[in-house]
């Protein structure tokens, strides 16, 4: 290719090329065809006709469903406050019930009822669904906590790119210090939004702008810590690990018994997962199984930390080599991050 002008260009179009085709993948992946595959539910029922239509509707259901009896309609709701099951069916001759916890995932409930009301209706009578744990009118359909995710996302992985940009010419050490107070910006900013703005969280919104510091500040330190190794690719490897992977496994709109076994698995200990189910406990079911997923934006911040730290060791060891070039490699990391923060955003 004769055209240095042209090569430059086209080199630089890789990067969102590769980004159409992951987000592609990823989104089409996780969300065109949802399924449920061993959704957990719950038939109330002691009495041996309880074990038997139990076992009829998982015969029925084959993988789609986990199914288990209780022995009363309280145990049941129990287990839907923990998020142990998706819904509970009370059998009836004349008033079946249909017990679910929509704030834990509205897709999830309306699955379990698509599974239960044909049965109501072999029967001859209206299925009654009572919700335990609806999420707040503002937020009718519980998916308001996804739409902040990707808010605080984008503001984490963009601000990447402009601390790479803008912060070349400064110490690694500044570049974390910095990080670590955009983190607090972008989680104040989420915190706003879900408070005052639209009502989202109606009480524990400091615990909220915790957990929201504790993601963002993971995504600010290890994206400021890859740069160093990746320098104009860094955007799009924030791009997978933050937005392809991320979005899809976090539970915000499908969660795993929704979905393929992959995003299933990262939903596990994914930092997006979380948040989201972080900020459902502590909102909707009294900070139940709020500990672990709190560790598990404390793990991912940690691990931004030991970035951050082997990229300071990569940077102390490089610097002498690269004394009489850092001025020209400055403008050209500025120039390169300029067009990866324009493509990011």
């Amino acid at each position: 290719m004769r055209s240095p002008a042209l090569r430059h260009v086209l080199t630089h179009l890789i990067t969102p090329l590769l980004m159409c085709v992951g987000m592609g993948l990823a989104y089409m992946g996780a969300f065109v065809t949802p399924e449920p595959h061993h959704l957990p539910v719950a038939v109330v029922g002691s009495a041996p006709e309880a074990k038997v239509f139990a076992q009829t509707v998982k015969d029925a259901a084959g993988e789609a469903l986990d199914v288990r009896t209780v022995a009363t309609r309280a145990e049941a709701v129990h287990l839907l406050e923990s998020r142990e099951i998706t819904g509970a069916y009370v059998p009836s001759a004349r008033t079946p019930e249909l017990v679910v916890a929509s704030a834990a995932s509205d897709m999830d409930a309306l699955a379990v009822e698509k599974v239960f009301t044909p049965v109501a209706a072999r029967q001859g009578v209206p299925l009654t669904v009572t919700d335990v744990a609806a999420p707040v009118d503002d937020d009718p359909t519980g998916q308001g906590l996804f739409f902040l995710l990707i808010a605080l996302s984008i503001g984490s992985y963009a601000s990447v790119a402009a601390i790479g940009a803008a912060g070349a010419g400064l110490s690694l050490r500044a570049r974390a210090l910095l990080a670590v107070g955009v983190s607090a910006v972008v989680s104040g900013i989420g915190a706003l939004l879900a408070g005052p703005v639209f009502h989202l969280a109606h009480h524990d919104l400091a615990g909220l702008w915790g957990m929201a510091w504790l993601y963002s500040a993971g995504i600010l330190l290890i994206g400021v810590g890859l740069h160093t190794f990746l320098k104009r690719w860094t955007t799009l490897a924030m791009m997978v690990l933050f937005v392809m992977l991320n979005f899809t496994s976090s539970g915000g709109l499908y969660r795993p018994e929704l979905q393929n076994g992959f995003f299933g698995t990262l939903h596990a200990f994914w930092n997006g997962a979380g948040f989201v189910e972080g900020a459902r406990s502590l909102l909707y079911f009294g900070g139940d199984g709020i500990a672990r997923t709190v560790w598990t934006l404390v793990v991912w911040l940690m691990l931004g930390l030991a970035v951050t730290a082997l990229a300071a060791v990569h940077e102390r060891h490089r610097a002498p080599e690269e004394a009489a070039p850092q001025v020209s490699a400055v403008v050209e990391a500025e120039e390169e991050e300029e067009i990866e923060e324009a493509v990011a955003v």
